[in-house]
């Protein structure tokens, strides 16, 4: 997260493929899981389709054009939109499992503090974008794990594979975050993106091949940004 750090052509060639390969199979999966929802008729499902899909659209479009782009200006730019977009998604995440999974006041709970972080991230990065650049990556993990708040009504609610899926993503995802930070390891960024991206393809496989509904989908497409 330090603007002064830069990559080479080769690291962001390999960035913003393995982003642009994500956004379009956030746009498939956007596709898929609006489907389910519109044969349903359920509207909690269908805001939670729209919701979880468009974040992973805003996060990974957001994060393909800033390491597509050359300019310093322009590329400084995209970055601070890039940091925003990740609130968004891990709060685009949120509402299928508070909606959907959790339900009840204690979903609308968690479902209002994830909303609330992100709307506060976004707007730390927008105008303290320097002195947010560590704190965002602390709030980034605390804020995906703060679902073991509600781990009890999460485990009557959900299946085994789902559950163990959603436990998966989140390990993988911190276990990520080393990579993320270890800036001296030649294309850090990129095996972090291909950690989290090779979890969400499988993610999304299971919940393919599986018949537990259009919630199943939602907490398996890319769970890796669950968080």
């Amino acid at each position: 997260m330090d603007n002064t750090h830069s990559y080479s052509l080769i690291e962001e060639i390999w960035h913003s493929t393995i982003h642009g390969i994500g956004l379009l199979l956030s746009v498939s999966a956007l596709s898929i899981m609006c489907v389910f929802a519109a044969q349903s008729g359920d509207g909690a499902k269908i805001a939670s389709a729209l919701v979880f899909g468009l974040s992973l659209i805003v996060m990974y479009g957001a994060s393909t054009l800033y390491h597509a782009i050359c300019s310093p200006k322009t590329k400084s730019i995209l970055q601070q939109i890039d940091h925003c977009a990740i609130f968004i998604l891990i709060a685009g995440t949120y509402t299928p499992i508070c909606l959907l999974g959790i339900k009840g006041e204690t979903g609308w709970i968690l479902f209002g503090i994830a909303w609330g972080i992100a709307a506060l991230g976004v707007s730390l990065n927008i105008f303290f974008p320097q002195r947010f650049r560590r704190p965002s990556l602390v709030l980034y993990v605390l804020m995906g794990w703060m679902v073991v708040g509600a781990v009890k009504t999460l485990i009557a609610n959900l299946d085994t594979l789902t559950l163990s899926l959603l436990a998966a993503g989140g390990l993988t995802y911190t276990i990520g975050v080393i990579f993320y930070v270890w800036r001296k390891l030649y294309l850090n960024h990129a095996i972090w993106h291909f950690f989290c991206f090779r979890r969400k393809r499988a993610s999304f496989l299971r919940s393919s091949i599986s018949y537990y509904g259009l919630i199943a989908i939602l907490y398996r497409v890319f769970i890796i940004y669950s968080l």
